[in-house]
């Protein structure tokens, strides 16, 4: 594994260009261009204020940032699991004609997804000061949980991007997976909201420790649990590991198979 990343660090311009790539491509022939990376939680904030302040209120104090904290990096974490998942077939030519590590192409697309989330605190911040939510000392843990989020959200990726090339319909599988996994995640309600028997259900969601670290240091201005952290940061290196070793097997046959 040592000697595969190492590999990995010699193809580092090739990854730099997935990246650029990834992120020019998503708004590519759109007339704000890459302005639509700063636009998108932008208008997103917009719609949370205007429906659940004046149509769906809620009890809980300035709900839009509320929900708009745990919003962002589940998008980075659906969108990256929902992209690598054909991002194999998508550059069949490259996997077909040249040598290099696969493994580039899932992982380009999980940098370019940190990318985007790291765009979108451009907007949460100045948004949590300006309704008067109080930044404190507790931002020091947000390296630490983006970097659990991001290996839990790699080992998932190398998973699927693999088996993808095999089973072409689990792209379509995932999306309705991802979908019925924002329900058992707490992002527009609390987890003190969830009735004691489904505790349990929950705390089986790796997103859900997460996402409630990433509210902790936002929205309430807290340190999160690190004993928990600890554990979610030993079980996203098990993912991560059991989703190279996968990935490693699998790729060996991906040029014929595509």
């Amino acid at each position: 594994m040592i000697s595969r990343v190492l590999e990995i660090y010699n193809y580092r311009q090739m990854l730099k260009s997935l990246v650029l790539t990834d992120l020019r491509t998503r708004y590519k022939g759109s007339v704000m261009g890459f302005l639509w990376t700063f636009l998108n939680p932008l208008l997103l904030l917009a719609i949370y204020s205007v429906v659940f302040s004046f149509i769906m209120r809620q009890n809980i104090e300035n709900y839009p940032m509320f929900l708009f904290c745990a919003i962002l990096p589940w998008t980075f974490f659906s969108s990256s699991i929902q992209s690598s998942a054909g991002i194999i077939m998508r550059n069949s030519n490259l996997v077909k004609k040249i040598y290099f590590p696969r493994e580039i192409l899932p992982l380009s697309v999980i940098i370019a997804g940190v990318i985007n989330y790291l765009f979108g605190l451009v907007i949460l911040i100045p948004s949590l000061l300006l309704t008067g939510v109080q930044i404190n000392i507790s931002l020091i843990a947000f390296p630490l949980i983006l970097f659990i989020q991001t290996l839990l959200t790699l080992g998932i990726g190398l998973i699927v991007s693999a088996m993808n090339v095999y089973f072409r319909d689990l792209e379509h599988i995932i999306a309705i997976v991802l979908q019925a996994a924002f329900y058992i995640t707490p992002i527009i309600f609390p987890i003190s909201m969830v009735p004691e028997q489904f505790q349990a259900l929950f705390s089986l969601n790796p997103m859900t420790e997460i996402i409630q670290a990433y509210r902790n240091i936002f929205y309430y201005g807290t340190m999160p649990d690190f004993m928990h952290l600890s554990l979610y940061l030993l079980y996203s290196i098990i993912v991560l590991v059991v989703g190279w070793i996968i990935f490693n097997k699998l790729q060996k046959s991906f040029a014929e198979e595509i």
